[in-house]
């Protein structure tokens, strides 16, 4: 039996309850089980939008965002910014790129007001679980907002509006970086999205640093170093290009030509990985314990992305199921110490109990009950990819038929290439 459990089972010895004394203690105990200490389906919000998630990874769209708008209505107020999130994240999957916006923007203020810690939803959390708590969500999933958010203007031909959304994911993971002293780093797809909408408004030196940042953060390029090394020659950067020339001799890289066009394929590729519980011990209250760990939904093969007789394998540029464990990781010290108080405060609780009824018993049944509720907060924005793959092409101008060869689910997409522009086509696979 853990020390915790004894502090609780340690009540004053004293003559048993009275009949009175004991009622009370059961009216108590069966208050607290009222208040919801204890966790089940009906307050799970990754059970209750299961049918949701199954249909968006079916493609089914329509349905899926039917049961999130019917979830809409009942959920609980601290599920609502997973559900903005999942909305969202459906709506731009199906290519609704303007209404994505205007949602995924509801997720990013009502995010910014739930980073304002309720000190009287602390207090409660001490007494019950994490999942009582209103979802904030984690840091890589406040930046997903706005990278989908950027990849959503892509889509709308606004790349000023892009550009600020790229910007607020650097500005907001350097201040993570340097002022909270968290061990993150910079996105590369956020980076690499960066060269490619600087490169489309033609602003060289600009393009070339977020392309070379993306570099940087994600040696393994491959052919998607091309719009670097033609930048580093025109933009005279001489020891760069010289570099670049060295570790890719392979990668052509000949100016674009007057009547050639680039397009620029982002492939949101698998599953983001799930939460699932995961005991750790903390001296003797180990079984006492309970984080969440990421746990990967299957493995994220390469997609094949085919234009105009040409055929390209797309390149992963951002694995997040690896900046999920990172992230989490730097939580878990947080949370074993919140968890741990919530613990020392329960056994408070029910020693209170047993001194106040006279019952030894009922004491140990109240810590008991109370930990029977200590369960690790399993939500995540589960609609998430697991990968930002990015194949590009030189074609023609002009209109092009696109096929995205995904592990038994090929698409076709038309897109539209015009002379001297980057192209920017977003496609989920699954």
């Amino acid at each position: 039996m853990s020390n915790l459990l004894d502090i609780a089972s340690q009540a004053p010895r004293v003559p048993a309850a009275s009949p009175a004394a004991a009622r009370w203690g059961l009216l108590f105990v069966l208050a607290l089980s009222a208040l919801g200490f204890g966790t089940g389906c009906a307050s799970d919000y990754v059970a209750r939008t299961a049918s949701a998630r199954s249909a968006y990874q079916s493609s089914d769209y329509p349905r899926a965002l039917r049961e999130l708008d019917g979830e809409q209505k009942e959920a609980p107020e601290r599920d609502q910014l997973l559900l903005l999130l999942d909305k969202g994240m459906v709506l731009h999957a199906s290519g609704q790129w303007e209404e994505s916006t205007k949602v995924l923007a509801q997720a990013d203020d009502l995010s910014s007001q739930l980073d304002i810690t309720s000190v009287s939803e602390e207090a409660g959390i001490l007494l019950s679980n994490e999942r009582r708590r209103a979802y904030r969500g984690e840091d890589f999933e406040k930046l997903m907002i706005s990278v989908l958010q950027a990849l959503n203007y892509a889509e709308l031909g606004r790349d000023e509006d892009a550009l600020v959304e790229v910007r607020r994911v650097n500005e907001r993971i350097e201040k993570m970086i340097t002022e909270e002293k968290k061990p993150y780093e910079q996105l590369a797809i956020a980076r690499y999205l960066g060269g490619v909408l600087y490169e489309d408004q033609r602003e060289w030196d600009s393009a070339f640093i977020d392309y070379m940042k993306a570099y940087e953060l994600e040696p393994r390029l491959g052919g998607l170093v091309e719009p670097l090394l033609r930048l580093a020659k025109k933009t005279g950067r001489d020891d760069a290009y010289e570099m670049l020339s060295q570790k890719f001799p392979n990668v052509a890289h000949d100016a674009v030509g007057p009547g050639e066009g680039q397009l620029v394929v982002v492939v949101e590729a698998g599953l983001a990985p799930q939460k699932e519980r995961a005991s750790r011990d903390y001296g003797d209250s180990g079984d006492l314990i309970e984080v969440p760990v990421y746990r990967d939904r299957g493995g994220t093969p390469p997609v094949r992305v085919s234009v105009q007789g040409q055929a390209e394998q797309a390149v992963t540029v951002t694995s997040l199921s690896r900046v999920a464990q990172v992230h989490l990781n730097d939580r878990i010290g947080r949370m074993l110490a919140k968890q741990l108080a919530g613990a020392v405060a329960k056994a408070g609780v029910a020693a209170g109990v047993g001194a106040l009824t006279k019952s030894k018993e009922l004491g140990v049944l109240t810590f008991l009950l109370l930990n029977a509720g200590n369960q690790a907060d399993l939500r995540s924005w589960l609609s998430l990819p697991a990968e930002f793959q990015v194949a590009r092409f030189r074609l023609p101008p002009g209109k092009h038929s696109v096929q995205v060869d995904a592990p038994g689910r090929p698409t076709t997409h038309l897109v539209e290439v015009k002379p001297g522009r980057v192209e920017v086509l977003v496609v989920r696979s699954y």
